[in-house]
């Protein structure tokens, strides 16, 4: 289980009308990575279908608006990609040379209709004076009218001298009126374009009343709706009749393709699809292709060379959550191992020691309950959260006091260096740990004499370095280990086994000297530990200090809230610190390639 798996090549022979159902039934499994390793690839597939895209692309731009969803459910694609392309493509120009003349009709009527809103919103201000607006807007032809919306806080207008004007204020909105010579109403239009105000098209022969006038509005934008309902009506016959909703689908599928799926060889009768899969023995991808009746010849070929393998991590579901620490550097090898099992048990451990609180850690286990599923990565605070119980129990403590429950092990203030000394205890047997997997790594990848020539000295140093803590006869562990990794080191060395000695001696002493370092490190765990003890103690030294039971309660009920969101967000970074710098620099490297599934398509609503 701490040995990560490599992916396992796959080559898949299908007929090449059958392409894109297959490749759509792979993704469905969601244990497939394509990967194309020939250079005899088909060179036309990939570029007739960017073109299809190309040409959709441009129908998008115009016509988007008036598309309908693409459909939810798959098209019969039991064809050729090139094909599945062009026909949906075919579907969309009959339906736009169709509904060409109903757009530009329903575009024309919904600015008439805009217009005649912004005319009605004038014409409704009560008590407003105006002049008659059909003789208004038919001045001519030496003289010309306008009527304009004009932007809030508008400033200088720039009338010409020879243009009568009058601006109406009303709620929300400023009108202005204006009537001249067409040459200097023209000069008028540019100033008032460029200050950002509307002109708004009065229609022809309107009452000479405001009363009538927004009476006639009234009815022209009632007709002007009936006829926009009747359009909307032809443009879904027209989407029904053409199938616009099917090859949006089509083309969405298409996208996918280009975006996800690498070119494969191909004959005029037949595509070879190559690449990785996490299904070890393959009855899963091979159990697909039959329930959807696709024809195929599938394969698991030796890996070529040239191609690195991606990792996949098998780990239970109660392991899954801790996988993100060792991505934090990187993913784990095929002979590296993956230390996500083992950091279950650590990481908890490390965050109830330094949170120890059976109240707080029950907020965070609920809190990682109920946010698991929205931020997977929440779901770390369900383990924390128990062992902060846990710890809670031992200490004594609920919500910060130490008077509700008798403490199964002991109060951290009482017994600060028996905290201090189990912290760092368990930094070594952290560190020891990080020594085992370096020489699981080194069985795994063919190089168990190197380590026990070398390194096997280091941990016997170590060990050494632990067992003098309780008995000063184990300090012979010390020059006996140092010696064992230079000597060995030196004679795998060759000629140069002399400059070698010298060399190793100088990174035995800076090993050991890290090991030292990262095992101190641990005390901080102990440190936090009384730190929250300390902290929890000043907030019931504050609840007890107030003569007021409701200030009392308010007191802990922010102490605590402060202590779960402030304190929990620093220890949950001392801990990532110490597996991260502390633990995985012991054997981690991250040098792996993930495996990364084909994506199924998406056939969301873009057009809406």
């Amino acid at each position: 289980m701490l040995r990560p798996a490599s992916a396992r090549w796959f080559e898949l022979l299908t007929a090449r009308e059958q392409l894109a159902p297959v490749l759509r039934c792979l993704a469905a499994t969601g244990q497939i990575e394509l990967q194309s390793h020939t250079a005899v690839s088909a060179p036309h597939l990939l570029p007739a279908l960017r073109a299809a895209l190309d040409e959709y692309r441009r129908q998008a731009q115009r016509y988007a608006q008036y598309w309908p969803r693409p459909a939810a459910a798959s098209a019969d694609r039991q064809r050729e990609p090139q094909e599945i392309g062009r026909q949906a493509l075919q579907q969309l120009r009959a339906w736009a040379a169709s509904a060409d003349p109903l757009i530009a009709r329903l575009q024309q009527l919904t600015h008439e209709q805009l217009e005649l809103k912004l005319l009605r919103e004038l014409l409704s201000e009560p008590g407003l004076q105006l002049p008659d607006l059909g003789r208004f807007a038919q001045a001519g032809p030496l003289l010309a009218s306008r009527l304009y919306l004009l932007p809030p806080e508008s400033g200088a207008l720039g009338v010409p001298p020879a243009v009568l004007v009058e601006k109406i204020a009303r709620a929300g909105a400023s009108y202005l009126l204006a009537v001249g010579p067409q040459d200097q109403i023209a000069a008028l239009d540019d100033s008032l374009s460029a200050a950002k105000a509307r002109r708004i098209e009065l229609p022809p022969e309107l009452p000479a009343t405001a009363q009538a006038a927004l009476a006639r509005v009234t009815a022209r934008s009632g007709e002007i709706a009936a006829e926009l309902q009747h359009l909307d009506a032809q443009l879904e016959e027209l989407q029904r009749e053409h199938a616009v909703s099917a090859a949006l689908a089509d083309l969405d599928f298409i996208e996918w393709l280009v975006a996800h799926v690498p070119e494969f060889p191909q004959t005029e009768h037949l595509a070879w699809i190559t690449g990785w899969t996490s299904d070890p023995t393959g009855a899963r991808i091979e159990a697909a292709l039959e329930r959807a009746q696709l024809q195929h010849l599938l394969r698991f070929p030796a890996a070529p060379q040239e191609l690195t393998r991606p990792v996949v991590l098998r780990n239970p579901p109660w392991a899954r959550p801790f996988e993100l620490f060792s991505r934090l550097l990187g993913m784990p090898a095929a002979s590296e191992a993956d230390p996500s099992p083992i950091l279950a048990l650590i990481a908890p451990l490390m965050f109830g020691f330094m949170f120890g609180d059976v109240g707080q850690g029950a907020v965070l286990l609920s809190a990682g309950v109920i946010l698991r599923r929205r931020y997977p990565a929440v779901a770390l605070l369900i383990p924390g959260g128990l062992a902060a119980m846990a710890f809670g129990i031992a200490f004594g403590s609920v919500f910060a006091r130490e008077d509700l429950i008798a403490a199964r092990w002991l109060h951290p203030l009482d017994q600060p260096l028996t905290l201090l000394g189990v912290s760092l205890g368990l930094g070594a047997g952290v560190i020891l740990l990080g020594l085992i997997l370096d020489a699981l790594q080194h069985q795994w990848a063919g190089q168990a004499r190197r380590w026990w020539s070398t390194r096997a000295g280091l941990v016997l140093c170590y060990l050494g370095m632990i067992g003098t803590v309780f008995d000063r006869r184990a300090l012979w562990a010390l020059p006996a280990g140092f010696a064992w990794y230079c000597l060995g080191d030196a004679v795998s060395a060759g000629a140069a086994r002399m400059s070698r000695l010298a060399e190793s001696a100088g990174e035995a002493l800076e090993t050991l000297l890290q090991l030292l370092v990262n095992s101190i490190s641990f005390v901080r765990v102990g440190a936090f530990a009384l730190a929250h003890a300390g902290l929890a103690s000043a907030i019931v030294g504050l609840a007890a200090g107030t003569e007021s039971r409701l200030a009392s309660w308010l007191i802990l009920a922010v102490g605590n809230l402060f202590v779960i969101v402030v304190e929990g967000l620093v220890v949950g970074i001392q801990t990532t610190r110490l597996v991260l710098f502390e633990f995985f620099i012991r054997f981690l490297r991250g040098s792996g390639r993930a495996f990364q599934p084909l994506p199924l398509p998406n056939n969301t609503a873009k057009h809406v």
